[in-house]
């Protein structure tokens, strides 16, 4: 490397302060303006003779540092003039992002990207942990319907295998982001043990692709942007080799924001199904997050609207349909209101919207025997695991559009009286909520999570607030009884389940809505995962409200860890959340008396106003009652080993 150098005299002094930082030594001459011009060039930066800014400073010595400038056979040309009108690879990689409309880019370094999206004016927003930065663009992506999409970057190696969590996450829930890993250099990216990209995350990604030459960057990332933009969300992954970053773009840069295209159902499949929904006799409707991103909530109320038609969302797409709705359901996961079990055994038909119908432990279960319309984007969702009668393949929105004017034309828009199906959900759910009331608003002390869950649910409007909740109890104990009522408003998830995740989609929310409350609601197990976080919340200034049950305990692994909790006490988990949070710069309470709950309630979401992450640490009992098959209070069983 310093052979590479040497052969320009005089070294000007921000060579040799790079240089020197990595332990090189020099006895060349005192510096030049033009040799500083070429190496401000080599990071795509200007050079001003009036002002040599620490930003160029210091990102050209972490480029010799890391041996991605002037350090290989291959890059030898970095130190060579830039030709005619081109541009540096990171800088075609801005404008790019640029162009899509991208704010923001999320993630840990060290990911040239940063930097080159900085000197864009787009936002870094640098988390504690790899996962985290991709649970940000996460939420990014799902509370705008994929109309922004989240970026997500890594280092290569040890960067993007912390953070592969993240884009299984976003793969199980469908979830459209970019995700940028550096790959190694391209003499290094098939050497074992070396992670490569490219060929560990195809099974969790919709596409991978690398680059390794500057003058794809366009087509590469058109493609990206197409498969991020049209069918079913999944995230995609360009990987940018480390060496790349300073080449030349030599050819005429181009980008052009890709297109956005909707396909609809086919016009007999709509008639048929059509027709069978109006001849049904007790239809319900079941619907996904596809509703989301078609953003076809209002076709969704019209065509329930019109037929007299109960409506269950999945945890993905809660907040789909307003659960304060006449003919809401509410939701149904491993946890649900009695509505959801109760009128689905007694449906004749059953038409599922924006779903797939996947099979999880975290989702209702469609009963068998069961006449269903299948309406999706991905026709490999069909017949997956349900037998579908008429399958309707499209965007949420264009189908639903599709079968109103069908529906229309059958009924001659005469609109169902809904009285008796209305007095039905009135009288399941009154009588399932009566039922449970004793738990939400108990006394008992240790505090109840329900008691939480009810005294957050008085102190917030649920129309200004995006809320989330982490795997486990909260999930369980949040989804029944929290009414949705905008959408959006909600980010369920289950498909996969890792700790630590709602964290990060608080704060993603929370970025896109800074004039909304977010919460976050999560157990003590999660925080473990994602708990120091916070401090990221503090130092990017994103006040969220995360409310933490801690019961200090694997509650809900009572019934498979018996005996060994009895034997050696696998289950207890402990920690003081409250001084973490405050030591780093957080506004947090610990609350354990159920009297000072509302009040402390009404102390954090005062502070998220006033721009301080909050936690509020709620010390809680054991809870393993939750509403699940047919909305009955269920009790995991405890073995005989552990009593």
């Amino acid at each position: 490397m310093y052979q590479t150098f040497a052969t320009f005299r005089p070294l000007g002094n921000l060579y040799r302060r790079a240089l020197g930082d990595r332990g090189i030594q020099t006895s060349l001459g005192s510096g030049s303006d033009r040799i500083a011009d070429r190496v401000s060039a080599c990071a795509g930066l200007s050079h001003d003779r009036d002002r040599r800014s620490a930003r160029r400073d210091d990102f050209l010595r972490n480029a010799v540092r890391s041996g991605d400038l002037g350090c290989t056979s291959s890059s030898k040309h970095f130190i060579n003039e830039p030709e005619g009108d081109s541009m540096k690879f990171g800088e075609a990689v801005a404008r790019i992002l640029e162009a899509e409309g991208i704010e923001i880019v999320c993630g840990y370094p060290l990911n040239y990207v940063f930097e080159y999206a900085a000197d864009a004016d787009i936002r870094p927003v640098i988390t504690r942990a790899e996962r985290t930065g991709g649970h940000i663009a996460d939420a990014i992506s799902r509370v705008t319907s994929g109309r922004k999409i989240g970026v997500y970057a890594t280092q290569h190696g040890p960067g993007i295998e912390n953070g592969l969590g993240a884009v299984a996450q976003a793969y199980g829930e469908s979830v459209p982001i970019l995700v940028l890993p550096m790959g190694y250099r391209r003499d290094e990216a098939h050497l074992a043990p070396n992670f490569n990209s490219t060929i560990s995350l195809r099974s969790i990604s919709k596409s991978v692709e690398p680059i390794n030459d500057p003058n794809q960057v366009v087509p590469v990332f058109r493609r990206a942007f197409s498969r991020l933009k049209n069918g079913r969300g999944g995230p995609v992954v360009v990987e940018i080799p480390r060496d790349l970053w300073f080449e030349d773009v030599t050819v005429p840069f181009d980008y052009q924001p890709v297109v956005r295209t909707r396909s609809g159902p086919d016009p007999v499949a709509v008639r048929r199904a059509a027709e069978l929904l109006v001849a049904a006799e007790r239809p319900v409707i079941y619907v996904g997050q596809g509703v989301h991103y078609a953003q076809a909530w209002s076709q969704l109320q019209q065509c329930a609207e019109m037929l007299a038609i109960p409506v269950l969302t999945t945890q993905e797409g809660k907040s789909a349909f307003p659960e304060n709705h006449p003919l809401s359901l509410g939701t149904g996961g491993r946890a649900m209101p009695r509505t959801v079990h109760h009128f689905l055994e007694k449906a004749d038909v059953i038409l599922g919207v924006g779903c797939s119908f996947t099979p999880t432990d975290f989702g209702v279960a469609i009963p068998k025997g069961k006449r269903v319309i299948h309406a999706t984007l991905d026709p490999a969702h069909l017949d997956n695991s349900v037998v579908t009668e008429i399958g309707l393949v499209g965007d949420a929105a264009l189908t639903l559009d599709a079968l109103l004017a069908a529906v229309t034309e059958l009924t001659d828009g005469t609109v169902r009286d809904s009285e008796a199906v209305v007095s039905e959900i009135r009288e399941v759910y009154d009588a399932w909520l009566a039922e449970w009331m004793p738990l939400l608003t108990s006394d008992e002390n240790p505090v109840s999570a329900y008691r939480v869950i009810w005294e957050l649910i008085q102190a917030t409007d649920p129309a200004d607030t995006v809320i989330t909740h982490d795997a486990g109890s909260p999930r369980d104990q949040l989804s029944p009884f929290w009414k949705s009522v905008a959408p959006l408003s909600y980010l369920g998830w289950g498909k996969t389940t890792q700790l630590g995740y709602g964290l990060g989609l608080a704060m993603g929310a929370k970025l896109v809505h800074p004039e909304k409350l977010c919460i976050n609601v999560w157990g003590d197990a999660a925080i473990g995962f994602t708990g120091l976080e916070l401090e990221t919340c503090v130092r990017e200034q994103i006040p969220i409200l995360s409310i933490l049950l801690n019961n200090s305990y694997m509650a809900m692994e009572t019934n498979a860890m018996g005996l060994s909790q009895k034997k050696f006490g696998t289950m207890n988990i402990s920690g003081d959340y409250t001084a973490m949070a405050r030591s780093l710069g957080a506004y947090a309470e610990r609350i354990d008396d159920p009297s000072e709950i509302a009040g402390a309630l009404k102390r954090g979401i005062a502070q998220t106003e006033a721009g301080r992450p909050v936690l509020l640490e709620f010390i809680t009992s054991r809870e393993l009652r939750i509403s699940t098959h047919g909305g009955d209070t269920y009790i995991s069983p405890v073995p005989d080993n552990f009593r």
